[in-house]
């Protein structure tokens, strides 16, 4: 069975922090990233990781302020978030997919990814 399965997620003051994880099992995978999506807003990129950790990539909304981190021998992959604004309120899923990329472009799109976790809300208060 193949599951995605996040948490961390809460309630936090404005600049405060929290740091999401995202266990994966049933499946080995490649690339691995997370999406963010807003009561009435679409779904948008966060954050992704090459297998290896060598390659992140961040939406510049965020950039500077969360760090993408991997355990492969966990397959769990993380989401460290800083500076936290009431902007970044949402419901925050992580994806993973068995391909690997080349290019930011390919894992800043939802369609790169095949399996999603459940979804952690993530609240910022001001």
């Amino acid at each position: 069975q193949v599951q995605l399965v996040e948490s961390g997620g809460g309630l936090v003051q404005a600049g405060g922090s929290l740091r999401l994880s995202c266990a994966a099992s049933g499946r080995t995978f490649s690339s691995m990233g997370w999406f963010r999506q807003a009561p009435g807003k679409e779904r948008e990129f966060v954050a992704a990781s090459s297998r290896s950790g060598g390659y992140t990539y961040y939406s510049d909304s965020v950039k500077g302020r969360f760090t993408i981190s991997r355990d492969n021998a966990k397959n769990t992959v993380y989401l460290q978030m800083n500076s936290l604004k009431p902007e970044d309120t949402a419901v925050y899923y992580c994806a993973a997919d068995v391909r690997a990329y080349y290019g930011g472009s390919y894992y800043s799109q939802s369609s790169s990814y095949d399996y999603w976790g459940q979804g952690t809300q993530v609240t910022v208060s001001s």
